[in-house]
């Protein structure tokens, strides 16, 4: 805690602002702070199952699509333990996810600029020596004391929280459960006679496969319920996925509101399915499984949304719409994982000090400039960045991993005011209006 005034100060530390203070480490010209409320960095620590990858190449990492030297790579974090050779074998380019959490770890370990069991409890907007900038205020999880920084831009990276249902609060957890906590209560969910995992997306469909691989040892029935129209693989051409590129994002953020809503939907196979591999795994357990028995053990049924649940004696009931048939109906079962994905987590310090002075492009969703930056009623110079809730702005790969370079590499060149790491535009082969043509 001091008077210092910092360049940038991050609230929260996920993967998007860990790679953004890997980003600043090396920049001499350029400090920052980054809090992070809970005592160590976790990525999805409750859907870290084995055998499980990610959807992207290792090389969307943090660092390397904005510098391959750096030492914050994942190529380096594998040499430094000893497993360039051992990856090389396992001949895949998507990095398991364990592994990815072991490397994001491995990186903020070595961030000095990091600080965790800190949590950002009001930002304060001051003005001093003709020049605005922000007051940070930090409480100490573990002592309660209230410690102040300033700076001159925030990055808001304070992530999501889980979506549920109607009626969950107040149940036991090792009976319902968000996928966000899947490996903590498993043990007690495999208990159950009849599981039910609600979600079309690749977090139900990673869990379905894994309760597949272990219902020959404990007899339990599995129900797989999704509102989406059918259980669909993402597209994964080549061509499809430059619309995850720089040139794609700046395009997309030049629309209008209206038509970057209508062209959302469009994207959705990117975005949201479920990886082929994933689905392929699935069917061939269902094909092993049904030769030789006619045991109805295993259902699965799209086009039916659950709106809420509720105890009924020992099990729980769900109350549940068939909407294509339009048939409503309730189902019992004895244990339910909700992989019914994530909500904004836009914290109380900014709705009470800022949502006033900020250009709303919809009720909960503010306008949101190319380079992450929150679009206020009066133009300022001291930014507030934001990496959450910005899929309207920042087109279908708001949230992907590799995109997230690129997004903190435009924040990086704005803080600066110049260019510290090339933007990477200018190297796809569409295009996607005459007029960006040179």
């Amino acid at each position: 805690m001091s008077n210092q005034l910092y360049d940038v100060i991050g609230v929260g530390v996920g993967p998007f602002n860990l790679g953004l203070a890997a980003l600043i480490e090396p920049v001499e010209d350029l400090n920052g702070l980054f809090f992070e409320q809970t005592d160590q960095l976790e990525w999805h620590p409750g859907m870290l199952i084995k055998g499980t990858n990610l959807q992207v190449p290792f090389l969307a990492d943090l660092v390397t699509f904005a510098d391959p030297t750096s030492r914050f790579s994942f190529v380096n974090y594998l040499h430094k333990q000893n497993r360039l050779y051992p990856f090389f074998f396992f001949q895949e380019l998507q990095a398991p996810r364990e592994e990815y959490n072991e490397y994001l770890q491995w990186v903020a370990g070595q961030l000095g600029n990091l600080h965790f069991s800190k949590r950002v409890v009001d930002v304060e907007e001051l003005q001093g020596d003709g020049s605005h900038y922000y007051k940070v205020m930090v409480e100490d999880m573990n002592t309660g004391e209230i410690e102040h920084y300033n700076a001159k831009h925030i990055v808001m990276g304070t992530g999501s929280t889980p979506l549920i249902l109607d009626g969950m609060e107040g149940l036991p957890e090792e009976d319902v459960v968000h996928t966000s906590r899947y490996l903590y209560k498993k043990e007690e969910i495999v208990k159950g006679d009849k599981i039910t995992v609600i979600g079309s997306g690749q977090s139900a469909a990673e869990i379905v496969e894994d309760l597949l691989t272990e219902q020959g040892h404990y007899g339990y029935e599995i129900t797989w319920l999704t509102r989406s129209p059918g259980l669909f693989q993402l597209d994964t051409a080549k061509l499809p996925q430059e619309f995850f590129s720089p040139d794609y994002v700046t395009y997309f953020n030049s629309l209008t509101y209206e038509q970057r809503k209508n062209t959302l939907s469009d994207l959705d196979s990117l975005q949201n399915g479920v990886d082929p591999s994933t689905l392929s795994n699935i069917y061939n357990w269902l094909y092993h499984r049904s030769i030789g028995s006619n045991q109805n053990d295993v259902t699965i049924q799209p086009v039916t949304e659950v709106s809420s649940i509720e105890e009924s004696g020992e099990s729980y009931m769900l109350h549940c719409h068939q909407w294509q048939a339009d048939d409503t109906f309730t189902y019992n079962t004895d244990k339910v994982v909700l992989a019914t994905g994530y909500k904004p987590n836009v914290p109380d310090w900014f709705n009470n000090r800022f949502a006033e002075g900020v250009i709303y492009e919809d009720e909960n969703l503010f306008k949101v400039g190319r380079n992450c930056e929150i679009v206020f009623k009066q133009n300022r110079n001291h930014k507030i960045f934001v990496t959450t809730n910005i899929s309207h702005s920042h087109g279908t790969g708001a949230n992907n991993l590799g995109l997230s370079v690129s997004r903190n590499i435009k924040m990086i060149n704005t803080i600066a005011g110049r260019m510290v790491y090339p933007e990477g535009e200018g190297s796809i082969f569409q295009q996607f209006r005459m007029s960006d043509r040179q």
